[in-house]
């Protein structure tokens, strides 16, 4: 597991903090109570919140990146980056935990799309001098487009569909792991899954047929 980043206060016992506007009639997860803390400037709930997550949070990071070195680089950036953002967590947006997934997930695909893009300048050149073939070119091609049409598909879904599909397909979740992650029954989780599954199709459908 990474060290804690530097600068942090040690971690202390837990204690009670302030619930997040509009919460008095939910639930409120330890998780969601030290990101609340954390956002108001409680270095001391931050370093609570960093050692309760940051083995779920690399362990994630590690799935996509498959480096152990890398990954633990990227899960420093991703707290650092907790730290700097975490007063702007809404919980009526969705849970905690699934914000602070959704930051790693993101935070883990910059580096792979970054480590894609360094390995492609430094074959340029010899590529340039070798063309490639004109079925390689477009299927190149078809698989950009692709990934650019899945993307602007999620953007569309509702939030709760969008975090679960990320969860599952994204970070490769199971969809017990995923009930687990979101805090709700299983089949609510396959529920969220499947219908955002479907209209994740609807929607790359349409665009196929009307790109603009």
């Amino acid at each position: 597991m990474p060290a804690r980043p530097p600068g942090d206060a040690p971690s202390v016992a837990s204690r009670p903090v302030a619930s997040p506007p509009g919460a008095s009639h939910r639930l409120i997860s330890p998780v969601e109570s030290q990101l609340v803390a954390s956002g108001a400037g409680d270095t001391s709930a931050f370093a609570e919140l960093y050692e309760d997550l940051a083995p779920r949070l690399h362990g994630l990071v590690l799935r996509i990146l498959r480096d152990e070195h890398q990954a633990e680089e990227v899960t420093q950036e991703v707290f650092l980056e907790i730290w700097q953002t975490c007063h702007r967590f809404d919980p009526d947006r969705g849970t905690a935990l699934s914000w602070l997934m959704t930051l790693a997930h993101h935070r883990a695909v910059d580096r792979v799309r970054g480590s894609e893009a360094r390995r492609r300048r430094d074959t340029r050149d010899a590529e340039r001098s070798r063309p490639a073939a004109f079925d390689q070119t477009a299927e190149t091609a078809h698989a950009t487009i692709d990934a650019q049409s899945v993307h602007a598909a999620l953007a569309r879904l509702s939030p709760v569909q969008r975090e679960a599909l990320e969860l599952a397909y994204f970070g490769g979740y199971t969809h017990t792991e995923v009930s687990r992650l979101l805090e709700l029954p299983l089949g609510t989780a396959k529920t969220r899954i499947r219908d955002g599954l479907l209209r994740l199709r609807g929607l790359l459908a349409t665009m196929a047929v009307d790109p603009a």
